[in-house]
């Protein structure tokens, strides 16, 4: 399906692919791994053409459609759901087609293909595809110029994944879901039949949807059979043996470089000496097993503080549109609380973690705190307040207001910065490395809670290895929202869920939620199905009469569409062999949309004297 020979790419001086080449058939589940920065965006690039190869080729099997996640959403007035069907350009051109062609024997031969490719089907799975991704059914009719990057960026996912094509690249898809969404798209990627390349760095995804693991590092592609549990052991072993080989090879050469040193000034030996020096040059030294250093960093340890440290009494917080997103909390946090927050975003677990930091006042209620009380925050988005002029020495510096540069020094080596990355402006770090810079400024003053709104997005595997043990050895408490399932399962020891305006614990684990969310999606998937199957609105008196007006207007306009293309068939058997039963079918069809075209425009009537 897939066919990388050869392949080379340099950026500058640095090379990142070194004439690698690999096969991937038609349906293999591929997970794309290595440390940050060793080039797998770049090589997902180079697949989807948006960059040239210095040398090498990537080709497909004939036929083969390509699928990956596109950057250029619109923004403007198109709905969501618009937007997604959209992406299937077969579909969007035939039905474009259907309204404006004269040409019977096209018409006949359009409705056909409409049929093979499942067009009547696919407002409905766009729309549960849109579900799954945390859309509800009003944000799916809404324009995506309304949505932040983040959203628009589900939508691209939910896009590609409604094209359904032969290959499937996935560069970080879970960045930004929330356990629901992840939940749904890992369930979705494991129904996938076709070919799936996924870059991620979230384990639990890989061992659950791929069978091959394809490793990245030293500018070299590797293949390995099984899921990236399969990966890891595998890889430990062949680094063993390949340790084991160098240590026999620098032996061997150690005892030739004896005899060659020995015996070079003696004129006897010197020709066998000549001899053996040049076998050592001509000695295919193995690579030493160099380990990827991921550097270790460790939190200061916080003083003790007696029970408890923050108690929230019915405290109501973040309002939209009149209402508080959270109402009536009471909860109580004390020192060795290893905590983390469960819910779809939006909920609330965000605005939290903000009340507990004091970032943000309570719109109701009383917050008690010790008053030595120190908490460190960490969100994603400082990254992005960070002065990329400065570097991490100023930076912290500052943040101290600490005039001895020993003392600066000594705490960003906590968190792996050397002389020279401490040096280095903040705008040429990595996002790993920015991330452990935000780890250092939360913390270097030993807080008593660290508070953790997904810290893991720019760490790769290794990385979040050295977070998940970094928080096991630092003593205070921790209060953690995160997508990574690995991370939540070896920090935390409670689980709170923050849904429907409340903040409770979870007395089950997280194996358990999982389960609840998936029940949970397949009663909504229900439930919306039987909705769409209802012409009529729901009760009014529970409804918006505007908004229940467009909703009317845009049912019968796809019911006029239906029509349209069911008409079509019918005309279609006229000029086929007569099928009685066919054409019964049809028009039994036909009617019964028209009945609910009717219904639908009566209600529409009633709902336009309303307003």
């Amino acid at each position: 399906m897939l066919s990388i020979q050869n392949l080379s790419y340099r950026i500058g001086a640095r090379t990142l692919l070194d004439n690698v080449s690999v096969n991937i058939p038609s349906g293999r589940r591929v997970g794309l791994v290595g440390p940050n920065g060793a080039g797998k965006s770049t090589l997902f690039r180079i697949i989807t053409g948006e960059l040239a190869a210095d040398g090498g080729e990537v080709s497909f099997i004939k036929g083969a459609s390509l699928g990956f996640v596109r950057q250029d959403m619109p923004e403007d007035d198109t709905p969501i759901l618009d937007v997604v069907l959209a992406a299937d350009a077969e579909r969007t051109a035939l039905m474009k087609e259907a309204e404006t062609t004269e040409d019977l024997d096209h018409i006949s031969y359009i409705y056909e293909r409409l049929n093979e490719i499942g067009a009547y089907d696919a407002p409905a799975r766009a729309a549960s595809i849109l579900a799954g991704l945390g859309f509800s059914e009003a944000a799916q009719s809404s324009p995506i110029s309304t949505f932040s990057g983040g959203w628009r960026n589900r939508v691209a996912l939910a896009s590609v994944l409604f094209m359904q094509p032969n290959v499937l690249l996935l560069d970080e898809p879970t960045n930004h879901l929330d356990i629901e969404s992840m939940v749904w798209l890992e369930n979705f990627l494991m129904r996938y039949r076709e070919t799936l390349v996924i870059i991620s760095h979230d384990r639990d995804i890989l061992n659950k949807t791929v069978d091959h693991i394809l490793h990245l590092d030293n500018k070299k592609l590797v293949l390995y059979t099984g899921n990236y549990d399969a990966f890891e052991r595998r890889r430990a072993e062949r680094l063993m043996n390949q340790q084991a080989l160098h240590e026999k090879q620098i032996a061997q050469k150690a005892q030739m470089m004896k005899f060659v040193d020995r015996f070079r000034a003696k004129a006897s030996k010197a020709r066998q000496a000549q001899s053996r020096l040049k076998a050592i040059e001509r000695m295919d030294i193995v690579d030493a097993v160099i380990a990827e250093r991921v550097t270790a960093f460790s939190f200061p340890e916080p003083n003790e503080m007696r029970p408890p440290l923050i108690r929230l009494e019915n405290v109501d917080a973040g309002y939209i549109e009149g209402k508080p997103v959270l109402r009536r909390l009471n909860l109580t946090i004390n020192p060795n609380d290893r905590i983390a927050l469960l819910g779809a975003n939006g909920n609330g677990k965000s605005t939290l973690i903000k009340i507990i930091s004091g970032r943000l006042a309570p719109m109701a209620g009383e917050i008690h705190k010790s008053a030595k009380l120190k908490i460190g925050y960490f969100a994603q988005f400082q990254t992005e307040e960070l002065d990329i002029a400065l570097t991490p020495f100023e930076t912290l510096r500052a943040a101290m207001n600490e005039p001895s540069e020993v003392k600066v020094r000594a705490m960003l080596s906590r968190f792996g910065f050397d002389k020279h990355k401490a040096d280095t402006r903040v705008g040429e770090l990595s996002g790993g490395e920015k991330a452990r810079l935000l780890f250092c400024l939360m913390s270097f003053d030993a807080p008593h809670i660290m508070l953790l709104d997904e810290p893991t997005n720019h760490l790769d595997i290794d990385a979040r290895e050295a977070l998940m043990q970094a928080l096991n050895n630092y003593s205070g408490v921790v209060i953690l929202v995160s997508h990574d399932p690995h991370l939540v399962e070896c920090v935390a020891d409670q689980l709170w869920l923050v849904a429907d305006g409340k903040c409770a614990p979870y007395d089950d684990d997280l194996v358990a939620y999982r389960k609840l969310v998936i029940r949970q999606r397949r009663v909504e998937r229900e439930k919306q199905k039987q909705d769409a199957s209802k012409p009529s609105a729901p009760d009014k008196s529970a409804a918006d009469p505007q908004k229940e007006a467009e909703r009317l207007e845009r049912l019968i306009a796809d019911l006029a569409q239906r029509k349209h293309l069911l008409e079509g068939e019918i005309a279609q058997c006229f000029s086929a062999p007569n099928d009685p039963k066919r054409l019964k079918h049809l028009n039994d069809a036909h009617a019964q949309l028209q009945k609910e075209t009717e219904a639908a425009e009566a209600e529409l009537a009633r709902m336009i004297e309303t307003l």
